[in-house]
């Protein structure tokens, strides 16, 4: 397809020196979202994505209503008991959001609504719903709200039994929000100029918001804050982190007036978190552990010279959190790339594990807020098995299906395939891959494929189950996930190796991955789709400048790919906090290191394979101007005439549409791109 040109505003340097490197920047000026020239630009853009994938639109369509079809769209969660009460969601057809309900005493008893997210969301491009929280005696309901994805959430207290809005007056948070004890008072979490949570209020239902109080204010610009009450009731907790160091401070819930205590004073490098039982406190820490290990001292004595090893510290798990219960605490951890449970019982002082059935999977734990309960409440899914909500008694170790949510249709599990493999990257390490294809797709390497990864912050993207993703899969698609370093699947270790002057083995990583499954034939260069969003959006940028050729097609979604100008930069939302993941660019080394890969800013005079790239106009996280900059730079020197498209949304952010018709209109997008670009039929 020829080049289109898109009309540019005049270009004006922005020009600096930083390290004795001369730099100029010819789309600065993009940064500017009251400019009128900037919105032209977006959609000028815009313009010429709907007309170059204009053709697409029937194949959208046809995505779209084949992805709807395998979904029961008038749908029921699985009730979960709290004291009196059984909570519980609805979806229903033609409803893009879920519709929140309770019953007394019984499930067969009247069902009482607590809010509807359809009629919030009425009139809103954007909708997202924040903490959702009920008073302990059951007769008020807090919920925060964003509008434009702009993560900032306004609160609302909603009276159950009448349902009206008795409170609305607290504006402008980071959404985090919980109740005390006494069903009158509500805290909450303020940003600062930045984004930033990092100001713990409290707030005394309908009196007017001049007269909350701050609780506690946190100074350092590179930590957040985020606050909530223990599973028991017992305690307060404010969670203080950045990306290497955490702190702790509690308060007990009958002192509702009362000042914080410091659990243990922050320490470069060492991150621990606390939760309670009984008279305990338990910590989970890396300090002499560096894939974690647990601890506990009793509540009076919470000074690090009383801590003990609950029990001894395996090197080779990587212990991730722990929930508390009256008599167990549940211990989520990761061994060998894939999470585990282990559970202890702490009345008997025994542990046991709790075992999977499937090669790859994932579990997350869902609603249990019962502190008295012996049962645990878990969401399983694989690469081929759906949602299955899972309850476990802890006490008795019986393991039961409570649901498994349907896809409609013709699906069969069993005409999938799914496995894990490793890789072999130069350095020696062993990088996981999990993979999913029909059963009998002969391997000949004449196979589409999509190779997804992130690999950032230390956080693992694990093989879920999509049923949007078998519009792939029933073509004859080969899906991959790359565990690439700098994720955590593989222990604190992965995803230290994986950051600061490390970051280039997360990129390596990915392209030896494509290059194994080319190799082993699943598939060829000329049929390899590559995926990544935010950070994995910034492995995209990196791969399209350093191996374009493996990829027929790259998109890149909301991608971080402005990398020396963003963390130049400590006035936007992120910047300082993120030192302790890319470093930072002060400090020459770092700026050095960094400059090497920033996306942006090695764009070169060269051929380009297909690309796509998404972004949001409100985004907080990764800023509209750096995919749009990233696209405008790419236009302005490639030399092919290959797709470049910009997609951006103007009434969202980071996370593109929102509720679950809107998530499946982009996905149909993507995917027809896809098809067009690789020609599938």
């Amino acid at each position: 397809m020829k080049k289109i040109e898109i009309p540019i505003a005049d270009k004006i340097p922005h020009l600096e020196n930083v390290h004795g490197v001369a730099r100029t920047d010819h789309y600065q000026w993009m940064k500017n979202k009251d400019d009128q020239k900037v919105l032209d630009y977006l959609n000028a853009e815009n313009d010429y994505t709907n007309a170059v994938t204009g053709k697409n639109k029937v194949l959208e369509k046809q995505l779209f209503t084949e992805m709807l079809a395998r979904i029961k769209e008038d749908d029921l969660s699985v009730p979960a008991k709290e004291d009196e009460y059984f909570y519980y969601s609805r979806t229903e057809k033609g409803k893009s959001y879920p519709i929140h309900f309770r019953k007394y005493l019984t499930l067969d008893a009247k069902e009482e609504i607590l809010l509807d997210e359809n009629l919030l969301a009425e009139g809103h491009e954007y909708f997202a719903l924040g903490d959702f929280e009920v008073s302990d005696d059951h007769s008020l309901l807090a919920y925060s709200i964003d509008n434009n994805g702009g993560e900032q959430y306004d609160i609302f207290v909603k009276e159950i039994s009448s349902g009206k809005i008795i409170d609305s007056s607290v504006k402008v948070t980071s959404g985090n929000l919980f109740w005390a004890n006494d069903n009158t008072t509500l805290f909450y979490t303020e940003l600062d100029s930045v984004m930033r949570p990092y100001k713990l209020v409290r707030h005394t239902i309908k009196t007017p918001v001049n007269q909350d109080v701050t609780v506690f204010v946190e100074e350092d610009p590179s930590f957040f804050l985020f606050a909530d009450k223990t599973k028991s009731k017992a305690f307060f907790i404010i969670h203080l982190a950045n990306q290497i160091t955490s702190e702790a401070w509690y308060l007990s819930t009958n002192d509702i007036e009362g000042e914080f205590k410091l659990f243990e004073k922050r320490q470069k490098n060492i991150e621990y978190s606390i939760e309670h039982q009984g008279n305990y406190f338990y910590i989970v820490t890396n300090e002499n552990a560096e894939n974690f290990k647990l601890m506990h001292t009793l509540v009076d004595k919470p000074e690090k010279k009383y801590w003990q090893e609950t029990f001894t510290y395996k090197k080779e798990i990587k212990l991730d959190d722990i929930e508390t219960f009256e008599r167990h605490i549940v211990i989520y951890g990761r061994k060998n790339g894939l999470k585990c449970i282990t559970i202890l019982d702490t009345l008997y002082n025994k542990k046991h594990d709790l075992q999977f059935p499937e090669e790859t999977y994932v579990f997350w734990d869902t609603s249990n807020p019962e502190y008295k309960s012996n049962k645990l409440r878990l969401v399983y899914s694989s690469l081929v098995t759906p949602r299955t909500v899972l309850e476990y008694d802890m006490s008795k170790m019986i393991l039961k299906t409570l649901k498994e949510y349907k896809v409609l249709g013709n699906y069969d599990k069993s005409q999938f395939t799914t496995k894990r493999i490793f890789v072999l990257a130069e350095d020696g390490s062993k990088i996981p891959m999990s993979i999913v294809h029909k059963k009998d797709l002969k391997l000949d390497g004449t196979n589409p494929c999509c190779l997804y990864a992130y690999g950032s912050y230390g956080e693992c993207l694990d093989p879920y189950f999509s049923s949007n993703r078998l519009s792939l899969l029933e073509r004859g698609f080969v899906f991959v996930i790359a565990h690439v370093r700098g994720g955590g699947e593989m222990g604190r270790h992965w995803y230290e190796n994986g950051k600061f002057l490390k970051k280039k083995n997360t990129f390596n990583d990915f392209i030896t991955c494509a290059e194994f499954l080319i190799a082993k034939k699943y598939t060829n260069s000329a049929k390899l789709v590559a995926n990544g969003g935010s950070a994995g959006g910034l492995l995209m940028g990196v791969v399209s400048n350093w191996r374009s050729d493996l990829f027929k097609l790259i998109i890149a979604e909301v991608p971080f790919v402005d990398v020396i100008n963003t963390m130049m930069d400590d006035t936007l939302p992120l910047t300082v906090i993120e030192y302790d993941e890319w470093g930072n660019p002060n400090d020459k080394a770092y700026f050095d290191y960094m400059l090497t890969y920033s996306p942006y800013d090695n764009v070169e005079k060269k051929e380009y394979t297909n690309i796509l790239v998404t972004a949001g106009l409100n985004d907080p996280r990764v800023p509209y101007w750096e995919p749009a900059k990233w696209v405008a730079k790419l236009r302005e020197v490639k030399t092919d005439d290959n797709l470049l498209l910009l997609k951006t949304n103007m009434d969202t952010g980071h996370g593109g549409k929102t509720g679950r018709y809107g998530l499946i209109e982009d996905t149909a997008f993507e995917y027809a791109v896809i098809f067009d670009v690789l020609d599938i039929k």
